[in-house]
């Protein structure tokens, strides 16, 4: 069986690091306006444009697949620097996709119930109202718990990165930096929404992951690209299995 090579893989991680941060960044824009404020202008504004609601929808889904492939990519090429911290990795950006995706039902139940409403600020009905407070909730702390797994995960994978020197070190430690004050302030919002960490923690990381995609993108992994080769009896030469029997041999006296 031939060799499969890695080396492309860092690049495919820098793409997936620059599409889930764009389609976050303009998800983000997007809903900042419309999904604030009381409920029934909530209700009001997804009836009024519905097709923004729509598309903010398809953003975070598209959002939710990057960081799927993007986690799968990473899981490929750090799973070999140290094997449990990879797993977990994966596992905490996979219940993160997860989570924003449930969240989308959120949205969804906001659409339904504002093909009822005639404008922002109309009249609501207390089952709607009712309704509509939940749709907003399950959307807010799901995003505060999707953060939570994805902080977690990032202090994780951006360790491997310095280690396995998946990037340069400075970038890996900006990136291990900046993601423990999310980590506090995530913490803190989980804790009690009400406390509002300051926009100030989330400062710092804001551009990383479009920094680390365009990086690996133009310039990929400064670490030696590994390779995964065939190592059945059938692909070895005779010396090799020579030279491998003659160690075993060895080996049990």
């Amino acid at each position: 069986m031939a060799a499969v090579s890695e080396s492309s893989v860092p690049r495919y991680v820098g793409a997936a690091f620059v599409f889930q941060f764009c389609t976050s960044l303009a998800a983000g824009l997007l809903s900042r306006s419309m999904l604030s404020g009381d409920v029934s202008d909530v209700i009001g504004a997804a009836g009024a444009d519905a097709a923004r609601l729509r598309f903010i929808i398809m953003l975070e889904l598209s959002t939710s697949v990057g960081v799927i492939a993007l986690t799968s990519l990473l899981y490929v090429a750090l799973r070999r620097t140290v094997r449990w911290m990879a797993t977990v990795a994966f596992a905490l950006w996979l219940a993160e996709a997860t989570v924003l995706a449930v969240s989308m039902l959120g949205l969804y139940e906001l659409l339904d119930l504002g093909a009822t409403s005639v404008a922002p600020g109309s009249p609501l009905a207390l089952s709607d109202a009712v309704v509509g407070s939940f749709a907003l909730g399950l959307n807010d702390h799901a995003a505060s718990m999707g953060m939570l797994f994805a902080s977690v995960g990032a202090l994780l994978w951006y360790s491997l990165f310095i280690r396995a020197r998946f990037v340069p070190r400075w970038l890996g430690v900006w990136g291990l930096a900046s993601m423990s004050l999310v980590g506090v302030a995530t913490l803190l919002d989980v804790w009690d929404a009400d406390l509002q960490p300051s926009m100030l923690l989330y400062v710092a990381y804001m551009p990383f992951e479009l920094a680390v995609g365009v990086w690996l993108l133009v310039k990929g992994s400064p670490s030696r690209p590994t390779t995964i080769a065939a190592t059945s009896p059938e692909a070895l030469s005779p010396i090799d299995v020579r030279t491998a029997d003659a160690a075993d041999t060895h080996a049990s006296r």
